[in-house]
């Protein structure tokens, strides 16, 4: 197939699609005028929300209807299940990114991989990560920047002020927490071995702001860690989401945990302390997260704390 020759204007704007293995690029011009009425027009319209977090603030701001797409991480609300999923946010594709035909792409931060995503943002698709900063102040930059993009800044404010409230009631209640409890959050438990949480990830964050204490704080990220490690951490209680699939068998999953020979000797298994939350409230903090916030603090220290 040959590449099709651009038409050139005086003044134009450029979107190249890719096409057969990235070969060439057709590219579309289209004439600027610069009054009122064309640049309010100019707003995006074909908005594709990339990251759990970014597509609940969308629908927070009132400005689902923009949507042609998601990734397969936005679940909530749940009707933006029906829309187009053009993949896993690490795993992107341009074809299925471009299939949706987005004049705006908002994407966490962490998406991937590096060399298609590199490839989308060459195309003209005006492409804006947003930070992923799992703290308060990160959720407030995130809303700022989403309500931004989509040019509805006051309606941005009142979100921004609406979450910072509702954090606020729950933080305010944590005042009378005697002993923080000690909570380890495992991520993962394949074939014996342990995926949990250090310091400076979402799930340390939310375990804090909910009034406890992360067990594990030897290193940064998440990672396995040993047996030793974990009988060491001692932790209160242990931290999960609720399973998918095959783990969403939590007796069975709790069975594991019983008999695993480190998580066993755990006071948190001792006195059957194991809660699980939904991965995307718990850990996306986004509009969500003052509810995420109370309901942790409500199963770590019940309804009185």
């Amino acid at each position: 197939m040959s590449c099709l020759n651009p038409v050139k204007f005086r003044v134009f704007t450029r979107r190249s699609a890719l096409l057969a293995g990235f070969g060439c690029a057709v590219i579309a011009a289209t004439p600027l005028t610069f009054d009122a009425a064309v640049a309010k027009e100019a707003r995006a319209q074909r908005v594709l929300a990339i990251g759990g977090a970014v597509t609940e603030i969308v629908y927070a701001l009132g400005e689902q209807d923009r949507l042609v797409g998601r990734d397969s991480t936005s679940t909530f609300p749940p009707e933006a299940t029906a829309l187009p999923d053009v993949g896993y946010i690490r795993a992107l594709s341009p074809e299925g990114v471009l299939s949706v035909k987005p004049d705006l792409v908002l994407a966490r931060e962490n998406n991937g991989p590096r060399e298609a995503v590199e490839v989308l943002k060459s195309t003209g698709v005006r492409w804006v990560d947003v930070p992923d900063d799992f703290t308060l102040e990160g959720i407030d930059e995130n809303i700022t920047i989403v309500a931004r993009e989509l040019d509805v800044v006051e309606k941005g404010e009142a979100l921004k002020a609406k979450v910072a409230a509702d954090i606020a009631k729950t933080r305010e209640h944590l005042a009378s927490v005697d002993r923080k409890l000690r909570v380890m959050f495992v991520l993962a438990l394949t074939d014996g071995k342990i995926n949990t949480s250090g310091t400076n990830t979402a799930a340390s964050h939310i375990i804090e702001l909910a009034g406890a204490e992360n067990a594990i704080s030897g290193f940064e990220g998440y990672k396995q860690i040993s047996n030793e490690a974990v009988i060491d951490a001692a932790p209160d209680v242990i931290l999960m989401m609720n399973g998918r699939g095959a783990t969403a068998d939590h007796a069975a999953m709790n069975a594991l945990i019983e008999a695993h020979p480190a998580l066993s000797t755990t006071p948190a298994v001792k006195n059957g302390r194991i809660i699980r939350m939904d991965g995307l409230l718990m850990l996306g903090f986004g509009p969500r997260t003052g509810e995420a916030i109370t309901q942790l603090a409500k199963a770590l220290y019940g309804d009185e704390h």
